[in-house]
């Protein structure tokens, strides 16, 4: 079973940065990609950023130069971030893995105000 407990977040200015943490507990071996999803009000869940259990980074179009997805083995981490907000960036983000089946952090939210 894997959990994952996210932190950070909260209210950032445009153009401003914000750093989101995810740490990843239990059984992190059947773990094979790591992902940061977001969900604006009113629209559905989306891609912001993954990274592959080869380090494959990728990110979406409305993100890249902005974002970054950076990962410690060692702490069992993956952050998200955040730079150069804008206020569509504002959305409830969620912390991903996938392995045995999909794991979910619980969200937490970020408001952007221009």
């Amino acid at each position: 079973q894997v959990r994952l407990v996210e932190s950070g977040g909260g209210l950032g200015q445009a153009g401003g940065s914000l750093r989101l943490s995810c740490v990843i507990f239990g059984s992190i071996f059947d773990i094979n990609a790591l992902a940061w999803f977001r969900q604006a009000p009113g629209k559905q869940r989306e891609l912001v950023a993954n990274v592959t259990g080869g380090g494959i980074i990728n990110y979406d179009d409305s993100v890249k130069g902005r974002f970054t997805i950076p990962r410690d083995n060692d702490k069992n981490t993956v952050d998200l971030q955040m730079s150069g907000l804008k206020p569509e960036d504002t959305a409830v983000y969620y912390c991903y893995a996938r392995g045995a089946q999909d794991y979910w952090g619980q969200g937490t939210q970020v408001t952007v105000s221009s």
